[in-house]
């Protein structure tokens, strides 16, 4: 699907769609435990691709109005009776690799032709080095994988500047082995709030872990746990599409709702759209953002810790007086697709200088004239929600290819742009 976009001015409430993040490890922690419940999950691609492995590994999930309730395999996994399908979804993939590792016998992961080029090698390795068997079919590091061998635990050495989700799903497989796993990084760990998200989630869920001068670790023999219901919050990825609609395109104001605090590293959006110049208030307390159309001046921000963060303040910086430099970026080229020669490429399109180098991507605003055009989504949600929010600034009409692909992490999304007023129209 394709969708046409015009220039638009923004006003109104927009809710944030539950937290992707916490909705896969949520899932997940109640398919170790013998079950729990969640509220208010994300109900996208993505997370669909968990409940169906937590259910391939043994376990049930129900539907309970927008709640799910999971009966789990109680840290004991079965070996699926079929291949684990995990579509387009990297943290799928990699959470239920760590899963698979405590099976008794083989468990086959694979996913769609982006998810099958993505690295999973440091991963493997680890699980290899714990004792366990973990390949890759084509031996090359990418799905389909093999993965098995009922590891016990131990040490283990990884590098923190590919994915912090190894680090993760060696966490919260670890809890279950006998031994424990302790994690020694070998480089310094890029997107390290996704790893403070799993412990707090792992000790709302009664599971312990420490940080240790070397990396990580979780002792062994832990039970999965959770009698009240889990919510989940508002997801500051989602929440960063929003906050942009508001500073570029809301001269009366942006109201975001469902904006609580939590360890999410993205909540950084907001300190980058006010140190741009943004109009922003945020009521932490009420969980509540509002945004109201500013003058942006480019910055130079990191995104060592935000990688989902970069397509956004791309974007903020094609309409920022100046240049913004986004630094620390290397690790997001291995996402849905390579983000940062992506948004170069489409931006470009649309009439934006741009500087690409391996580990940065630096956006001249103030050389730059937004111009509608046609541009392609690849595949990625978040690549196809920042042209969106691009388009309602840009000069004439622009076409955004693919754009079905928002349901991985905000099936509404172009719902909530029509509510707020910019009517975009769907061409199939």
């Amino acid at each position: 699907m394709d969708l046409r976009l015009s220039p638009s001015l923004l006003s109104g409430t927009a809710r944030a769609p539950p937290s992707k993040s916490y909705t896969h490890r949520a899932i997940l922690a109640a398919g170790y435990a013998a079950g729990a419940t969640v509220e208010r999950p994300l109900l996208s691609a993505d997370t669909r691709a968990t409940m169906r492995a937590v259910e391939a590994y043994g376990g049930t999930v129900t539907e309970d109005g927008d709640d799910r309730h999971v009966e789990g395999f109680d840290g004991r996994p079965d070996v699926p009776e079929d291949v684990v399908d995990c579509a387009n979804s990297g943290t799928t993939m990699r959470l239920t690799t760590g899963t698979a590792a405590l099976g008794d016998g083989l468990t086959v992961l694979t996913g769609d032709d982006s998810l099958r080029s993505r690295p999973q090698g440091p991963l493997l390795a680890a699980i290899a080095d714990l004792g366990g068997r973990a390949e890759s079919t084509r031996d090359n590091g990418q799905a389909p994988l093999v993965v098995g061998g009922a590891i016990d635990g131990g040490r283990v050495s990884i590098p923190g500047d590919v994915s912090s989700q190894y680090i993760t799903a060696l966490l919260m497989a670890g809890a279950a082995t006998s031994e424990g796993i302790r994690i020694d990084l070998e480089t310094e760990l890029k997107s390290a709030p996704y790893v403070d998200i799993t412990r707090e989630l792992l000790a709302d869920f009664g599971v312990d872990t420490e940080q240790t001068d070397a990396g990580f670790e979780v002792a062994g023999g832990q039970s999965y746990t959770r009698d009240d219901p889990y919510t989940v919050p508002g997801d500051f990825s989602s929440i960063s599409y929003l906050l942009a609609m508001g500073v570029l395109a809301a001269p009366d104001g942006l109201r975001i709702e469902g904006a609580v605090p939590s360890a999410q590293g993205d909540t950084a959006i907001v300190d980058v759209v006010e140190r741009m110049g943004g109009d922003v208030a945020w009521d932490r307390d009420a969980g509540v953002i509002e945004a109201s159309r500013s003058a942006l001046s480019g910055v130079e921000v990191s995104v060592a810790d935000t990688p989902d963060l970069l397509p956004t303040i791309a974007t903020l910086g094609a309409v920022a007086d100046g240049d913004t430099h986004i630094t620390d970026a290397e690790h997001v080229r291995y996402k849905e697709t390579d983000r940062v020669s992506a948004m170069a490429t489409e931006l470009g399109k649309m009439g934006v200088e741009t500087t690409e180098e391996r580990d940065s991507l630096t956006v001249h605003g103030g050389e730059s004239d937004l111009t509608g055009a046609t541009v392609d989504g690849y595949h990625d949600h978040r690549i196809v929600m920042s042209l969106a929010v691009a388009a309602l600034v840009a000069d004439g009409e622009t076409t955004v290819r693919g754009a079905e692909h928002v349901d991985v992490s905000f099936p509404d999304f172009f719902d909530v742009l029509d509510e707020l007023g910019a009517a975009p129209t769907r061409v199939e």
